[in-house]
């Protein structure tokens, strides 16, 4: 697998710049939804309808809007079918199983660490 690195200035690359390209991806992407959706594709491709079965909680509304908001970052693939109804199946680019590796490691740290944090919430709360 070939890796693409697409090259702009470093101010657009700074998360501690306001205005920088890299804090508006990174706020797009760092939510509980995009996560959730590029760890429910995984390595598979899936109908609207099955990935929402995959996500439980989630609306519609906000399954569409994530997953325009992947597809504008180059992050899910969504491919239509000219058939009657249309079909339509969504997979992760490249770049989104490069996110879907660091989505991995968190779901990793979570569960490493599930313990701990509910302990802690327990103490703080009392």
């Amino acid at each position: 697998m070939v890796t693409t690195q697409l090259t702009g200035s470093p101010e657009d690359a700074d998360l501690a710049r306001a205005d920088s390209l890299a804090r508006e991806i990174f706020s797009d992407i760092a939510n509980k939804w995009a996560f959730l959706i590029v760890e429910g594709l995984g390595d598979r491709t899936l109908r609207f309808s099955e990935l929402r079965n995959e996500i439980e909680g989630i609306s519609h509304k906000m399954l569409t809007q994530n997953l325009r908001m992947l597809e504008r970052n180059g992050l899910v693939e969504r491919t239509v079918y000219p058939t009657v109804p249309p079909r339509v199946e969504y997979t992760l680019t490249e770049a989104g199983q490069g996110l879907r590796a660091t989505v991995d490691g968190m779901c990793g740290w979570t569960h490493q660490y599930f313990a701990h944090i509910e302990a802690a919430r327990r103490r703080f709360d009392t």
